[in-house]
């Protein structure tokens, strides 16, 4: 494949969560996301939020991505 061909993408939302960061968050939902898609491309991040723990430090990670792949 090569960027500079004609190529059309679908692009769905999916929701990350981890308890340890943002990052695991969004990594999370991309190896969920490349094991059930085929051709993932690309990702943006949407919202980032997460649950505030009893001792008032996060507890959880939530990210909403909006991942792309390439239609055959």
């Amino acid at each position: 494949m090569t960027y500079g061909d004609q190529r059309t993408y679908k692009k769905v939302e999916i929701i990350g969560i981890s308890k340890e960061s943002i990052e695991g968050a969004i990594n999370s939902a991309l190896h969920k996301a490349h094991n059930s898609l085929e051709r993932l491309s690309w990702f943006e991040v949407g919202e980032i939020r997460g649950h505030v723990g009893e001792d008032g430090t996060a507890s959880e990670y939530q990210v909403v991505l909006k991942v792309a792949f390439q239609l055959k």
